[in-house]
């Protein structure tokens, strides 16, 4: 069954960003509201509040605002929508996801899931790590964030959020 074209949210990118958040793709709840990480089990807002990359709490309608503290957002799939493992793999734009890094340049990007970034390295989740990976030297400096989704919840940990916050610093900076 084909996504319809609401179903995707819109790339929050412009050059030279300090962060940009990469998920797999949006949630159902997410692309039916327009909005990053809008389930209300979702600790996304939450933890980037509470790491110390936001001043103050964001609400999903507000993520555009993110843009002035240098923020922005992605998926690895703009066509699909639910949990990761709803998400067909042809739907996944890795080569058009690089492209899109390479135009803006932003400082950082964060995975905010080991399935994410999996996809995207091409290795299985138990071979990814937490944090920050091993810079190539091409592409940003890259983070591994636990996945912040409520279906995720015996894996949380706040501690690569708390990382990600110190590396690049505080908000505006």
């Amino acid at each position: 069954m084909p996504e319809p074209t609401l179903d995707r949210l819109p790339d929050q990118l412009h050059p030279d960003l300090r962060l940009v958040f990469v998920g797999t793709a949006a949630s159902t709840r997410s692309a039916a509201l327009g909005h990053y990480y809008a389930h209300p089990g979702n600790r996304f807002w939450r933890a980037i509040h509470e790491a110390g990359i936001t001043p103050r709490r964001y609400q999903p309608s507000e993520f555009a605002a993110l843009l002035e503290l240098g923020i922005g957002f992605t998926d690895l799939s703009k066509s699909g929508a639910g949990m990761d493992h709803q998400i067909e793999a042809a739907s996944i734009d890795v080569p058009g996801f690089r492209a899109k890094i390479e135009k803006y340049r932003p400082r950082t990007i964060a995975f905010t899931s080991k399935k994410a970034a999996s996809v995207f390295y091409g290795k299985p989740s138990g071979a990814i790590s937490l944090g920050r990976q091993q810079a190539d030297g091409q592409f940003p400096d890259v983070f591994v964030l636990a996945s912040p989704s409520g279906a995720a919840s015996g894996h949380w940990t706040l501690q690569p959020w708390r990382e990600l916050a110190k590396w690049i610093g505080a908000p505006g900076g």
